[in-house]
């Protein structure tokens, strides 16, 4: 993909709600590592993203506290899990319209990279560390708010942890207990990936993937449930 000029991010900083001010920020946001060489993978989105992860955590952490004054450690945990997900944050970038100024290596731009949620979803937080770099905690903080209370108020999936819902469903059939077991690890040590297999007796394992071990085996919970139509009666949105 070719590398947009500077005054080409107009758009794309509309869209964000954000004017920079140091705008070598934005463009590395936007530059995937296999856009530059092994000596220069500092000018990638990676460090940002690393930043951006946090004070994304941080910002939904502080609106989940604010919304939801009687809500246990345990609800808020599970919110903020669903809000800051790959896909969450996937669907944001997405709506920026951010694939459009995304530099790529030949390689992703052959695979489709622009239009691959892990990489949209580095973006999305990577935009975020860039946000917080240029202008502070406030301005990432406003940017957090305005993209991600919709979501908070209508949540996607079920606000108990998934895992705690299929032991109670596999219990009640009878079954032992849901057992996981890690599948596949992938990605640098300081930023890894894995892939968590849930087995039920009697039933079929279903994978997912997430970045932490907790976090995918909560997703392959959801994953089973999803694919068995399992219910959680005692959610409440």
């Amino acid at each position: 993909m070719a590398r947009k000029t500077r005054p080409e991010f107009g758009p794309l900083e509309e869209r964000i709600g954000h004017q920079f001010t140091n705008r070598d920020l934005l463009e590395a946001a936007l530059t995937h590592v296999s856009a530059v060489t092994t000596a220069k993978r500092a000018q990638s989105y990676q460090r940002l993203e690393f930043l951006g992860d946090r004070v994304l955590g941080l910002a939904v952490a502080e609106m989940l506290f604010e919304t939801f004054p009687k809500a246990t450690e345990g609800e808020m945990s599970q919110r903020l899990t669903d809000l800051v997900r790959r896909e969450a944050c996937a669907d944001v970038a997405t709506q920026w319209g951010a694939s459009d100024w995304l530099r790529l290596g030949g390689g992703e731009v052959k695979t489709g990279g622009s239009q691959k949620k892990a990489i949209l979803s580095d973006v999305c937080e990577s935009i975020i560390g860039a946000v917080f770099l240029d202008a502070g905690y406030d301005a990432a903080r406003d940017l957090v708010r305005r993209n991600w209370s919709p979501r908070m108020m209508a949540p996607k999936n079920p606000l108990r942890d998934p895992k705690t819902v299929l032991q109670e469903w596999a219990q009640a059939r009878g079954k032992e207990p849901p057992h996981y077991r890690e599948t596949g690890r992938s990605g640098p040590d300081h930023a890894p990936h894995f892939t968590i297999a849930v087995e039920v007796t009697g039933y079929p394992p279903a994978e997912a993937e997430g970045t932490s071990k907790r976090v995918a085996e909560q997703a392959a919970a959801r994953a089973f449930m999803t694919r068995e139509k399992v219910r959680d009666r005692k959610d409440k949105v």
